[in-house]
């Protein structure tokens, strides 16, 4: 039987979805590749953390169960790939790639729960769900992966998978959880984009022996 989340929760799932999709889109064009490789790097990207979320905690996987996802990933491809360069130009893919980190981090932990996950697996199931579809993402594209890079990632979408956890603990309402924790966690990833920030990487701050 499949829990029911309440309805702000399923928004963030479909704007993870559409904003991933996007950021999978829009890598395939700046690679200059085909309408086709563009479409699947879409729908990679967009399902990616959710499918591999839904093959742990024992759930249908989502976009098998709904075909209209699928599509969506699809037409995003196609409205990427058939409008100018220009409209794409600059940090969009980062921007939307955060958006997507922050509210599908949200919303994994929220189906987690729903479908009766511990609090810490939920939180990384979270994490999981946010990270996921740009990791595939950047693998496919040859690119070095996010998470292979000091700069704040995955450390966003633990916070808002901890932030909306700890807030559903104190007993606030889950719509305004699940937007605090999603904001939280896209203003750390914006954060991170605007200003370069980073975690220290280990041996940052030792001295080479002689």
């Amino acid at each position: 039987m499949k829990p029911d989340l309440p309805a702000l929760i399923g928004i963030l799932d479909l704007a993870g979805i559409g904003v991933f999709a996007l950021s999978g889109a829009l890598m395939a064009v700046r690679l200059r590749q085909t309408l086709v490789t563009a479409a699947f790097f879409a729908l990679l990207t967009g399902v990616g953390g959710g499918s591999v979320r839904d093959l742990l905690i024992g759930a249908p996987v989502f976009w098998v169960q709904d075909g209209a996802v699928a599509a969506v990933c699809i037409v995003i491809a196609l409205l990427v790939w058939m409008t100018p360069e220009r409209w794409w130009q600059g940090q969009l893919l980062e921007w939307a790639d955060a958006v997507g980190l922050a509210a599908y981090a949200v919303f994994g932990t929220a189906k987690a729960v729903a479908w009766g996950v511990p609090t810490v697996p939920a939180l990384l199931m979270g994490v999981i769900t946010g990270c996921v579809g740009g990791i595939i993402r950047d693998v496919l594209a040859g690119a070095p992966s996010i998470i292979m890079r000091p700069e704040i990632y995955v450390t966003a979408a633990a916070l808002a998978s901890g932030l909306f956890l700890l807030l559903l603990w104190l007993g606030v309402a889950t719509p305004v959880a699940a937007v605090a924790g999603a904001a939280a966690g896209f203003i750390l990833r914006g954060a991170a984009i605007r200003w370069s920030l980073a975690l220290p990487s280990y041996g940052a701050d030792r001295t080479p022996e002689a």
